[in-house]
């Protein structure tokens, strides 16, 4: 790919990216830099990230920069930005710390590697945009820039507050429920809400007069294909009247709303609180494939302001860079990934709720399409309509339902790591390191404890960095413990995601992990039951931010 083969998607600069945006005008990269402190930081400059000073400008920088993860694309994500190209995460030569997610030009995306030394080139994408972007660096000037190192993330790590209760022991989960789960379903999206949220309030055995809380992730303001409308359109169909309120993305991970509805029960704000997730971004696809639903083009804003000017479009190619960076460091661990994706559709055989049940062989996952390297077809989870609801209720009150109520160990939600797609860690996904170490403090048990592990696979590589960073074995440990899919199988040392999860049963974001643990801990799961579990485990979000629960029989 050159630099001007393609037409991109152009960010929207903003009060505080505009001179970023705008620096490569006479051919000068431009970084943040604080000048009490002498350190540079991307992409914000409202305060220093490392000495709090406010005395920042943006300077230029050599441009110089080492590729420190990437990724060759082969999904057509957009009609004029044509596969294959290089997405990469390069680390600038001034400080390793800071890092650009760009495209690797000048060269076949097949050339680039870890540790490649690139330039800056600049693309003008309009009359306020020059896009950064790299190419081998030939000139031999300087001496080649070492990776990055892992971040001491554990010495930042808070102590669990001394002489409180923990307000996990107040709680219970009595009741889940889902909806139909399916590909291309074409209901309404609050129909699948309703109907996850009657059966969960059912399960209980609650009516809905009982519920005093609504709780949902992300709420009304989420994106076309991920919610029902929020905690309006719920409450307007179901007129409970509640007490208390949430829904929002800014959350630890998709399962931090039925966090969130836990502090709310313990606190005595509410007694039963109804939690629901509901995705239908396979019946969305469908419809604007159709043309039955509109999508006006805009510039590039938010999160992705700095990620899909260079076709980094999805989160295959965001965590597929990581995923790279995971092989160099660590060794090459495609086997390991390919043994998480046919134990799930393995398991997801015995499920009659999954989505794909039909048995794949590591040759199968092997010679699948290549999505995003070295993510292919068998790695990335499938996009699903469906609804799941939970019931968070306070412990006293749920030892009088009739159903089987199972309790809260700990959570895991402090963030440990930089908050962002290419400047936090680069061995794992972003965000699981955190979570994890800060559930284990919160708690007695340990990993040897856990029965059950319901991991989110949004990508196999979430699920393995999710295994590592929980301490089930050590840092690039992963490909032994999975032992080829015998160690993480129904009978293995730890079964992991027994329903199928996301890859097969089918993305319900993070909540599906959450009901199918309970199930297992009830001794209810609907397809493959792990033997008398008492300990449970399970992760969500597929990045940033994401959180961490252990969940208990008794």
């Amino acid at each position: 790919m050159t630099a001007v083969d393609v037409e991109r998607p152009i960010p929207q600069p903003t009060l505080a990216s505009a001179e970023f945006w705008a620096s490569g005008r006479d051919g000068l990269l431009r970084i943040a830099h604080c000048r009490t402190c002498d350190r540079w930081a991307h992409p914000q400059r409202a305060i220093c990230p490392h000495c709090r000073g406010r005395d920042i400008g943006m300077d230029p920088v050599s441009g110089r920069a080492t590729v420190a993860g990437f990724t060759v694309n082969a999904q057509q994500w957009l009609p004029t930005f044509p596969a294959p190209y290089a997405v990469a995460i390069v680390a600038l030569a001034e400080d390793q710390s800071v890092r650009l997610t760009t495209n690797i030009v000048g060269c076949e995306p097949t050339e680039v590697h870890i540790g490649m030394q690139v330039k800056v080139v600049f693309e003008q994408a309009a009359d306020d945009v020059w896009l950064p972007l790299f190419e081998p660096d030939t000139d031999g000037q300087a001496e080649p820039t070492p990776l990055p190192e892992p971040e001491n993330y554990r010495e930042r790590l808070r102590p669990r507050l001394s002489g409180t209760s923990k307000f996990e022991d107040k709680v219970a989960i009595t009741g889940v429920g889902q909806s139909a789960v399916g590909r291309r379903l074409m209901v309404d999206p609050l129909s699948l809400t309703v109907d996850a949220c009657l059966a969960a309030v059912t399960d209980a055995g609650l009516s809905l007069d009982d519920i005093d809380g609504l709780c949902t992730y992300p709420g009304g303001g989420g994106p076309a294909g991920m919610g029902e409308g929020g905690i309006m359109a719920v409450e307007q169909a179901l007129r409970i009247r509640p007490t208390w309120v949430n829904g929002g993305g800014d959350l630890p991970g998709q399962n931090g709303s039925i966090m969130a509805a836990m502090l709310a029960v313990a606190s005595g704000l509410c007694r039963h609180v109804l939690c629901f997730r509901t995705v239908w971004e396979s019946t969305h696809s469908a419809l604007q494939r159709s043309g039955q639903w509109h999508a006006t083009p805009s510039r590039a804003t938010g999160m992705v302001e700095f990620l899909h000017p260079f076709g980094a479009m999805s989160a295959a190619n965001w965590i597929a860079c990581y995923a790279s960076h995971y092989f160099h460091r660590y060794g090459n661990a495609k086997d390991a990934l390919g043994a998480i994706a046919v134990v799930a559709r393995d398991n997801a055989s015995a499920n009659p709720e999954a989505v794909y049940r039909d048995p794949i062989t590591m040759d199968d996952y092997l010679s699948a399409r290549t999505v995003s390297t070295p993510f292919g077809l068998y790695d990335c989870d499938v996009p699903v309509d469906g609804a799941v609801a939970v019931i968070v209720s306070a412990v006293d009150a749920a030892r009088d339902l009739p159903s089987t109520p199972v309790f809260v160990e700990a959570v895991g939600t402090q963030i440990m790591e930089t908050l962002s797609w290419d400047q936090s860690t680069l061995t794992h996904l972003p965000q699981s390191l955190g979570p994890a170490a800060h559930l284990w403090s919160r708690t007695d048990l340990r990993p040897d404890d856990v029965d059950v592990a319901l991991l989110y696979d949004g990508f196999t590589f979430n699920a393995l960095s999710w295994l590592e960073a929980l301490g089930f074995c050590e840092f690039g440990g992963g490909r032994d413990f999975i032992d080829h899919g015998r160690g993480i199988a129904i009978d293995g040392r730890l079964p992991v995601n027994p329903h199928g999860g996301q890859l097969s049963a089918g993305r319900t974001h993070g909540y599906g992990f959450f009901r199918e643990a309970v199930l297992q801990l009830r001794g209810q799961a609907p397809g493959r039951q792990v033997d008398s579990p008492r300990v449970a485990v399970v992760t969500a979000g597929g990045g940033v931010p994401s959180g961490a629960i252990l969940l208990r029989t008794d």
